[in-house]
């Protein structure tokens, strides 16, 4: 076997790993908020960013809106 472990050639697999995710966690989060944390996986998921936003403390709200806001001008690079 030949494998070339690049750079460049992980960092496209990482890009690829991470658009596959990404839409996966927002629809896990969004069932999690409209069915309930009962929910097999999705209430998991809801569950654990929740937590992530508690141990922020109360400036969670605020690093929510500086992330998204980053988010955003990153994406338009």
């Amino acid at each position: 076997m030949n494998f070339k472990f690049t750079f460049a050639g992980i960092t496209a697999l990482l890009n690829k790993l991470t658009k596959v995710l990404v839409p996966l966690v927002v629809v896990s989060l969004l069932l999690g908020i409209l069915l309930g944390t009962d929910t097999p996986f999705v209430g998991d998921v809801y569950q654990n960013v929740s937590s992530i936003i508690d141990m922020l403390g109360e400036d969670g709200l605020l690093v929510l809106v500086s992330l998204i806001i980053i988010l955003a001008y990153l994406k338009k690079e």
